[in-house]
């Protein structure tokens, strides 16, 4: 293609953190109207160069030009006024202002600085582009993390962005959604907008996008059309050696006379569940199976504590706890990694070693002071375990990739052996070579004894990995089903269909 063809040019790129070289000599074209992939592992620097061509961090080598200008440090809003904006994979939203003004913050309608009432039309214009069905006044804070995904989407959008940094959009999203999200990336790219897709969903890749660079370690190490590319060949290219995807093979289910770990009975609560009852034994991983919206992470709650059991029972080594809190949960053995790692799972100000240590400060302290050299070899023990990169104690996690942040979330349970781990998407926004170490370590767990509670919006995922699975919709559990003969096309067809029951009831009791 012709040099006035190209919206973005990346050419000799560098950037450091410190002594930790991130992207080294990155030189890529992102050609008008197109949709190019960004694959690699965590740590490849795939965000980094989005975050560079965004404004939200400044090369220290080389050149980047958006639409044939030269530019060097700018900033977020320099990218927006140039035509680029930027989708993070962790969302950037204000969570106390509602839908509609995170959409519209800081494009308000104002007439002589003052705000006047005109978004609402205009959101509803920007609705039936998206067509994401979102409430306008809902409180960002209230939403469910696809749809605070949607949100971001419709802010970009709002932009008239000529070019979009998508990182990791789908991640949140079930497959209708995606795929809603995917035609809604057609219409853009039809409109000439250039958009630049981060993603560890090879299968959206391949569907979706016209050209693919291939990071690796902080270089590119091809960019190529997409026809012709497999997700075998990416991931290949990915890890630099012909590779197998995998599931590990779970350990012996326990027998069903064995006592279970924890058990809910009819529970309903606040937050929309009604009449769950399930149990996990020692050394069982049990999967929550539905789509978004089902109520399974408001079950993970409920059994740490988090959320309070309106009626019902939750009963923990046979003890029923009534009025469950967090504190108590985690006396008794109960971990729970959320799906947001870094606003609920992680103390982004703090290093590895108190992300590592902070669940476990009792098993390392003497008279309410910390024992360095015990903590130490504690935190160090899980960065080799994990193989977090890089690995040193004391390592900003606010600044490490998805994956390894993740690592370091699943080290902060795993440095002490809960009793009941609760998994809620635990390998949401990670590359291939993180989510194998993380299944392995799922299955770590059950064949050290501990229940597993497992969450997460693949299917695939969810059945490979559990012994049974409950099938869940609109906060309630209709089934039970044996994961090891359970496909996910019959997983689905069933939650489909319950769904229609629920519907078919709801009109029934409301003419």
């Amino acid at each position: 293609m012709a040099q006035t063809d190209i919206a973005v040019r990346v050419q000799g790129v560098a950037k450091s953190f410190g002594s930790t070289r991130i992207l080294n000599d990155i030189t890529i074209d992102f050609h008008k109207g197109t949709v190019h992939a960004l694959v690699g592992e965590n740590g490849a620097g795939k965000s980094s160069v989005g975050k560079i061509v965004g404004g939200y961090y400044s090369a220290d080598e080389g050149v980047v030009e958006i639409f044939g200008d030269q530019v060097t440090r700018f900033s977020p809003r320099d990218a927006l006024q140039r035509g680029v904006a930027m989708i993070h994979q962790e969302l950037q939203l204000v969570p106390e202002l509602t839908v509609l003004q995170n959409v519209f913050l800081g494009l308000e309608t104002n007439s002589g600085g003052v705000l006047t009432r005109g978004d609402l039309a205009r959101f509803h214009d920007l609705e039936k582009t998206c067509e994401f069905a979102l409430d306008p006044n809902a409180k960002v804070a209230t939403l469910r993390i696809a749809e605070r995904q949607k949100v971001e989407i419709m802010r970009a959008v709002a932009r008239e962005a000529r070019v979009i940094i998508m990182d990791e959009p789908t991640s949140s999203l079930t497959e209708d959604e995606a795929e809603r999200l995917h035609a809604l990336i057609a219409r853009l790219k039809s409109q000439g907008t250039t958009v630049i897709y981060v993603s560890h969903f090879l299968d959206h890749i391949i569907a979706n996008c016209d050209s693919v660079t291939v990071m690796r370690d902080g270089q590119v190490i091809r960019t190529d059309p997409i026809a012709g590319e497999t997700k075998q060949s990416l991931v290949d290219s990915m890890l630099g050696q012909a590779s197998e995807i995998i599931w590990p093979d779970l350990p012996p289910a326990p027998a069903t006379t064995v006592a279970p770990v924890a058990e809910l009975r009819n529970v309903h609560t606040s937050t929309g569940l009604t009449d769950i009852s399930l149990k996990i034994r020692p050394g069982e991983i049990v999967g929550l199976i539905g789509l978004v919206g089902a109520g399974r992470t408001e079950i993970g709650h409920v059994m740490f504590g988090a959320d309070r059991i309106l009626s019902g029972s939750y009963s923990i080594d046979g003890v029923e706890y009534p009025r469950l809190t967090i504190p108590q949960a985690v006396a008794k053995g109960v971990a729970l990694v959320p799906e947001d790692r870094r606003k609920q799972g992680l103390v982004l100000t703090q290093t590895t070693r108190p992300n590592v240590s902070l669940a476990s400060l009792g098993k390392i302290a003497r008279g309410g002071i910390l024992k360095p050299r015990t903590e130490r070899e504690r935190v160090k023990r899980m960065i080799d375990h994990f193989g977090i990169v890089p690995g040193r104690i004391d390592g900003d996690v606010a600044f490490y990739s998805g994956g390894n942040q993740q690592k370091v979330l699943l080290s902060k349970w795993a440095v002490e052996k809960p009793r009941l781990l609760i998994l809620d998407e635990p390998s949401r926004g990670v590359d291939i070579g993180a989510r194998q170490r993380i299944h392995e370590f799922i299955v770590e767990m059950a064949a050290a004894g501990v229940g597993v509670l497992l969450i997460s919006s693949e299917l695939e995922e969810v059945i490979n990995l559990s012994h049974r699975g409950y099938l869940m919709s609109e906060g309630r559990i209709f089934a039970e089903a044996d994961c090891r003969t359970l496909s996910v096309e019959t997983a689905l067809h069933r939650i489909f269909h319950a769904q229609s029951e629920l519907d078919q009831q709801e009109k029934g009791t409301n003419p």
